[in-house]
C-alpha cells in the first residue's frame, strides 16, 4: 500500500479513533499500517466490489469490502468498509476511508481491554 503512494497523497479514516486520522506522509503510514496489524493481527479484507472510472491522468475509484478478525476475547470483529480513491498515473493521491465507527470503536476497546494501551491511543496524523 505505502509504494502505491503518490507525492503527495491525502490518506482519510474517518472517525476520533486510533485508526483514524489524515495523514499525508510515507512515515505516518507505516506507522498507521503497523498500528493495525498490532491491534487487528488477523484481520483479512474480502473486496465485494470495485467500481473505476476516468483515465489514467485522474482515475476515480469506489471499493466496498468487509473486514473480519479474531478479538482477543475470543469474539469475531466484523465490519463493511468504503474507501474512495484518486490515482494519478497509477500512483494514490487520494485515499478516504468510512466505516461502521461503532463496530470498530467496540472491536477497539475489547483489543484495549486485552491489555493493548494503543487502542486507545490518538489518532496517528501528520
Amino acid at each position: 500500500m505505502v509504494d502505491g503512494l503518490g507525492d503527495p497523497f491525502t490518506y482519510h479514516f474517518h472517525g476520533e479513533h486510533a485508526l483514524g486520522g489524515r495523514r499525508s506522509s510515507r512515515d505516518a503510514m507505516i506507522r498507521w499500517w503497523q498500528r493495525i496489524v498490532d491491534l487487528l493481527p488477523g484481520a483479512r479484507f474480502t473486496i465485494h466490489e470495485v467500481i473505476v472510472r476516468g483515465g489514467p491522468w485522474r482515475t476515480r475509484v469506489a471499493v466496498r469490502s468487509s473486514v473480519r478478525g479474531p478479538l482477543p476475547d475470543g469474539g469475531v470483529y466484523s465490519n463493511t468498509v468504503f474507501q474512495f480513491m484518486t490515482l494519478r498515473w497509477g500512483k494514490v493521491t487520494e485515499v478516504e476511508t468510512i466505516e461502521d465507527i461503532q463496530v470498530l470503536v467496540r472491536a477497539l476497546e475489547v483489543v484495549a481491554a486485552s491489555g493493548s494501551s494503543e487502542a486507545e491511543a490518538a489518532p496517528i496524523v501528520d
